[in-house]
């Protein structure tokens, strides 16, 4: 390396060695480091007077970070959610460089004492049976787009699919015998899930007779679709499907919500909360209690198992005792 001071350099082999050859993160990690230094490296530049390609790696001091960070929030009204996930990566960076570089070790430390912020763990929005229902039926089936749709909804609704997992989802991975998908989630890890016999039927025709090896759900072109191509068809269903229930209006549409749906309907028909994080993928137990947490429907039915049983032979209701209304009206 020509010189060690210069941040580009570093920043590429961070990039292309480490991410990708050294540490095998998949592409929507790597994309997200990446878009971290798209926004960080010009703001940098105008702060010290430099162009991008002079930076020195003391520029970005832990002063010019904060700046940044608080630039997300105040000018891009970036939420804390987003602050933090743009944090790990300057975090990563500087971890990286402080390993290869022991001259950066001081910078390094300097940078990752930033810490992160506290957020609200906010409630998961979902939709109830009629509202899914309702958006599934929105889907023009007589048109091929419309069986693509279709057969898309329904699988991100039966397996609980990430909008990522469903791009990469090959025709091989579909056990047809069985009935079952095979995904491949966050950190490369697999797994399988159980598929409807109606979901299976409608995969049927999406494969039609391709190769294997292709990709089960393709756009017009013939080209995998991507997260966005997936999202704004959820988004158009959703819209559609609002005419009929309204309530759909108020809640924002996308392939998440879908999948919060499926675990909240999981947890309703009774599966315990451990099949449901092995369903859905999660590492943590804690991810997946949000849902428990979140459904109402869940928890007043298991309040009901544990209600008291009160006798009223021992004691009147306090409305069915007029000298304590005259009593405390009298207050």
């Amino acid at each position: 390396m020509a010189d060690r001071a210069l941040l580009g350099p570093w920043i590429r082999r961070f990039l292309v060695e480490h991410l990708t050859m050294e540490r095998n993160l998949s592409t929507n990690t790597r994309a997200s480091y990446r878009d971290v230094l798209v926004q960080l490296l010009p703001f940098a530049a105008r702060r010290v007077g430099k162009s991008v390609d002079r930076l020195k790696i003391t520029d970005l001091g832990p002063t010019l970070i904060r700046a940044f960070l608080a630039d997300l929030e105040d000018a891009r009204h970036c939420s804390v959610a987003t602050r933090n996930q743009r944090l790990a990566g300057i975090h990563a960076l500087a971890r990286f460089i402080g390993e290869s570089s022991p001259e950066h070790v001081e910078w390094c430390m300097q940078i990752r004492l930033i810490p992160f912020k506290k957020t609200t763990q906010g409630g998961v929005s979902y939709l109830d049976k009629p509202e899914m229902d309702a958006l599934l039926a929105a889907p023009d089936r007589s048109s091929p787009r419309g069986r693509r749709d279709y057969a898309l909804l329904l699988f991100l609704y039966n397996s609980g699919a990430r909008a990522s997992e469903a791009c990469t989802v090959r025709i091989a991975d579909i056990d047809w015998h069985v009935r079952s998908v095979r995904l491949l989630g966050k950190g490369k890890k697999c797994r399988t899930c159980p598929l409807w016999p109606s979901t299976i039927e409608q995969l049927r025709l999406c494969a039609g007779s391709r190769h294997p090896e292709e990709p089960l759900f393709v756009n017009r072109n013939g080209q995998p679709m991507t997260r966005f191509g997936i999202h704004t068809m959820v988004e158009r269903h959703a819209a559609k499907a609002a005419i009929q229930i309204s309530s759909l209006s108020g809640k924002k549409a996308s392939p998440h919500i879908i999948r919060h749906s499926t675990a909240c309907h999981l947890l309703r028909s009774g599966v315990d909360i451990n099949t449901v994080r092995a369903w859905l993928g999660h590492v943590s137990i804690n991810t997946t209690n949000i849902y428990a947490e979140t459904d109402l429907e869940t928890k007043a039915r298991a309040l009901e198992t544990c209600a008291p049983v009160v006798d009223m032979k021992h004691g009147k209701r306090w409305r069915d005792q007029p000298e304590l209304m005259t009593f405390l009206r009298t207050l």
